[in-house]
């Protein structure tokens, strides 16, 4: 199963990033997991919210683009080497990872990463098959 992911642009300034977790934390929203990339006028910032719906509202209610995608949550070991258990078997299907970035918690003993990936269909499946564990929307309350 797949969880949702909200993606904005901001404006590459002090202040843009605080101003949507504060929209967010007025509205009650909490963030799970969370990325930011940035060029040199724009930022992207990638997360997962404990309420996707809400959060992609509150953020569209104060002006913002809003782009929502499904991504992976999945556990990977904690050693060196630990991503192979996720990137191996999805190379070797030749489902490219758009990007990956840590989950704020842990549901288990063990880090959770988001993935994006190109074909979120075929990658379940393989990590499945691999004995992977996803995690499907209860990653949201954990």
């Amino acid at each position: 199963m797949y969880v949702k992911q909200i993606s904005v642009s901001l404006q590459n300034v002090p202040g843009e990033l605080a101003d949507v977790s504060e929209h967010l934390g007025t509205e009650g929203v909490n963030i799970r997991a969370i990325s930011v990339a940035d060029t040199s006028d724009i930022s992207t910032v990638r997360f997962v919210a404990d309420d996707p719906e809400k959060a992609a509202n509150v953020l569209k209610s104060h002006g913002y683009s809003v782009r929502e995608t499904d991504v992976i949550a999945v556990e990977t070991p904690d050693h060196p080497g630990g991503l192979k258990a996720v990137l191996k078997p999805l190379r070797e299907a030749a489902i490219n990872v758009l990007y990956l970035y840590p989950y704020l918690g842990r549901a288990t003993d063990q880090p959770i990463i988001i993935v994006g990936v190109d074909k979120i269909e075929e990658a379940l499946k393989i990590l499945e098959k691999n004995w992977v564990h996803t995690f499907s929307k209860e990653i949201y309350s954990l």
